[in-house]
């Protein structure tokens, strides 16, 4: 539906730093967009534009601040989000600014982030680092940054 949307609503757009806040565009949309439909302001097509491209203008933003901030030339594009042309569209406009190279996956590596989870648990696994069964939880908001990366010197 984003792609056939022509007319943008400015929605709330929040990065402090490299972290990005979706709770109030979300919020923010949901309340606006019966009126906006109905009003016949805005199209359903016009909104999901309108949050496709803000959301991804922040993604953008955030990639463009950490790779200044870790002097890399490159930007590899992964999960399901990553089979979206557009973000990958819009990525590759700032690398090609900033001289680094965008690598964009098909839809066959992008669907979904199993693999890489999976992964870095064989990382921690061969590493030593375990964790006893009855301690092992589940934390939908679970931040990678937070990650002791104890497989690497």
């Amino acid at each position: 539906m984003a792609e056939k949307g022509k007319k943008f609503l400015h929605l709330p757009y929040t990065v402090k730093g490299m972290d990005v806040s979706f709770s109030g565009i979300l919020s923010n949309i949901e309340k606006q967009a019966p009126h906006l439909i109905s009003s016949k302001q805005y199209a359903p097509e016009d909104l999901c534009y309108s949050l496709q491209e803000t959301i991804f203008a922040m993604l953008v933003e955030i990639k463009k601040r950490a790779m200044s901030h870790c002097g890399s030339q490159e930007v590899l594009i992964v999960g399901g989000v990553g089979c979206n042309l557009r973000l990958q569209e819009m990525m590759n406009i700032m690398c090609e600014e900033r001289g680094a190279k965008l690598y964009a996956t098909d839809e066959r590596f992008c669907i979904d982030n199993g693999a890489m989870i999976a992964q870095a648990g064989i990382e921690m696994f061969q590493s030593g680092t375990t964790t006893p069964w009855d301690l092992v939880t589940c934390t939908q908001r679970y931040r990678t940054d937070e990650v002791e990366v104890t497989w690497r010197s």
